[in-house]
């Protein structure tokens, strides 16, 4: 049953209305744009010689507990499934080229684009999935090298290297950036080419012979829609359940960001996954260091709030083991972000729903949204437009896959 409307102002429809402001409805937003801004068409079945009308619905403009802005920003194409190593090297791509391909008025966005690498580390046990993730990254053109726990050492002398087995290092494409940066520029050069942002939540959707009408708004204000895009990123469920689906398996995780201090200099230290999934990382003369929770401890939730207990009982002793230099760091500002975990295989969820073909999925990224949002961004864009992929097949990616049974588990997931 979908959610009913309130009482409601009826407004001006939308072609595509995308629920979530955040780095994922940016995108897919920005790409739209840019697209009508070239072909000067609409959407499939609307009438030719107008723009595409394109809203955000975004409920908080200041993106203060958004994925996005709490997230610590890492690129890498260090993936075991396919289709997220080439959204990671679209997205690297288009990320070197963002300040001039996202300028408004001449002036350039600055997103601090540190193209340090990942490295992987990996232990005797680990090392198989270690070697047959390298062969598929490579085989899709990713510049990864496998170094020796020698080679390791030589590059990072400052890192312990006896119990391991092998190393990952990402040579081109890989390192982190400025995350809100990337988000406010994505959505300004949006704005720019004609798309409305507004600042309001959706309380529900009413859907018909197989199709979304019409979204409601806390506001009172309702709009006829076209396309209605699924962007809600660690709320994806409690939105997709408005429009009477009851079944998608995304779900909000924390996760906790710790920034510590350590006196001694890491030279030329990338971001680093170590065997046990504690990662560490340099932010300006800190470090930003975590690790994803057991799962027993893994509860969905909105909340944000903090457990220092889970980097004084694991990261730490993690850090301080791999790096002798971290056994003396001081805790400093640290916060809590949301995964949107696809429960079932942690990969994304894209495209439309089969029971409602107007409501079109962004949701599940389970931490990897950043990365491959300029790349869903253009996916999309392109599906909506062109009813196809046509620069990165992501038909694997269908909701349709779950009732296949066609799981496609994505092992590094950091």
């Amino acid at each position: 049953m979908t959610n009913p409307c309130p009482d409601s102002v009826r407004s001006p429809s939308w072609d595509v209305l995308v629920i979530g402001g955040g780095i994922i409805g940016s995108a897919i937003a920005y790409f739209l744009a840019a697209a009508e801004a070239e072909r000067a068409g609409g959407l499939r079945g609307s009438a030719r010689g107008r723009p595409l009308r394109i809203a955000v619905v975004e409920r908080d403009s200041t993106y203060a507990r958004a994925s996005t802005a709490l997230s610590v920003g890492g690129i890498r194409q260090q993936f075991s499934t396919r289709e997220n190593i080439l959204l990671s090297r679209f997205s690297a791509d288009f990320i070197r080229r963002a300040p001039e391909r996202l300028a408004v008025d001449g002036d350039q966005p600055e997103l601090g684009f540190m193209e340090a690498g990942y490295l992987f580390l990996a232990t005797e046990a680990g090392l198989p999935v270690l070697v047959r993730n390298h062969s598929l990254q490579a085989g899709l053109g990713a510049e990864v090298a496998i170094l020796t726990p020698r080679e390791v050492r030589e590059r990072f002398p400052w890192m312990e290297v006896e119990d391991l087995a092998a190393g990952s290092l990402g040579l081109r494409g890989e390192g982190w950036l400025d995350p809100h940066s990337l988000l406010q520029a994505l959505k300004r050069k949006a704005r720019v080419l004609g798309v409305t942002y507004l600042e309001d939540q959706v309380v529900g959707m009413r859907a018909r012979n197989h199709r979304v009408e019409t979204v409601c708004l806390a506001s009172g204000r309702d709009f006829p829609v076209g396309l209605v895009v699924n962007a809600a990123g660690p709320r994806a469920a409690e939105v997709a359940r408005m429009a009477g689906i009851e079944d998608l398996p995304v779900r909000p995780r924390r996760r906790f960001v710790y920034r510590i201090h350590c006196r001694e200099p890491l030279p030329g230290c990338p971001l680093v996954v170590d065997p046990s999934g504690v990662y560490f990382r340099p932010e300006g003369r800190d470090f930003l260091c975590g690790v994803s929770p057991p799962a027993d401890q893994d509860p969905d939730t909105l909340e944000l709030d903090m457990d220092y207990g889970l980097f004084h009982d694991v990261v730490w002793p993690v850090l301080a083991r791999r790096v002798p230099a971290f056994e003396a760091v001081k805790l400093g500002h640290s916060w809590a972000g949301h995964y949107a975990v696809n429960t079932l295989d942690r990969n994304a969820i894209l495209g439309p729903h089969p029971d409602l073909p107007n409501l079109c999925l962004a949701n599940g990224f389970s931490g990897h949204g950043l990365q491959h949002a300029v790349g869903v961004g253009m996916a999309l864009s392109e599906l909506i437009l062109y009813g196809e992929y046509r620069t990165v097949n992501l038909d694997r990616f269908g909701f349709e896959r779950f009732a296949r049974g066609e799981l496609i588990l994505e092992e590094n997931v950091v």
